[in-house]
């Protein structure tokens, strides 16, 4: 029988997958953990080696938090409260990844990842949000801050007050966190912006 505190390693361990690390050495023989902001996520991943190779990343990365949040619930027949608590435990897992020495990405694709099981019409509007201000300012981390304010709105309009609001309220609170590096260049108007065509930046 399936046992709920293994399928809970099982998330962490997936969470912790080093998708951006593996693509960077596979494809390139680079170690982003020394290139770029040194981040473990897909932002760095767009930065260094370009889209060609970061947008497998972001995929993986989105997979890693929605497979866990999506099927393992179903493993033991339980609800909302163990989606979340396996999304959550792939979001820690990308963050502080075993695999890496406890370091990771800001856990933002693989979020979306999460509410794309547990909510995906708040999570679509989120997306869509970064997606139009990175396009629109070439900043990624605008989007991503932008998303995280939006997301839970869009839970609470879509699902109602529950745990899955919670989950985006405390997730809302942890990239901001994350990005308080990348607010402090916002302010100062040293945050790096993508070329057009080219790679990601922020």
């Amino acid at each position: 029988m399936v046992n709920s505190l293994g399928l809970l390693i099982a998330s962490y361990l997936i969470g912790s997958i080093p998708a951006s690390y593996l693509v960077g050495r596979l494809a390139r023989g680079i170690d982003l953990r020394s290139e770029g902001s040194g981040n473990l996520g897909a932002t760095n991943a767009f930065r260094v080696l370009g889209w060609r190779l970061a947008v497998p990343v972001l995929m993986i990365d989105l997979l890693k938090g929605w497979f866990p949040a999506f099927y393992f619930p179903k493993f033991i027949g339980a609800g909302e409260g163990w989606a979340i608590a396996f999304g959550g435990a792939a979001i820690i897992g990308h963050v502080f990844s075993i695999y890496m020495g406890f370091r990771g990405g800001k856990g933002v694709a693989t979020s979306a990842g999460v509410f794309l099981a547990l909510a995906p019409l708040a999570i679509l509007a989120g997306i869509a949000v970064w997606l139009l201000l990175v396009l629109k300012t070439r900043i990624v981390s605008i989007g991503s801050l932008a998303a995280a304010l939006v997301v839970p709105v869009a839970v609470w309009l879509t699902e109602g007050v529950g745990p899955t609001l919670w989950l985006s309220l405390g997730l809302m609170i942890f990239v901001f966190y994350a990005h308080r590096s990348n607010i402090g260049r916002l302010l100062r108007g040293e945050e790096l912006r993508f070329e057009r065509g080219r790679s990601l930046g922020g």
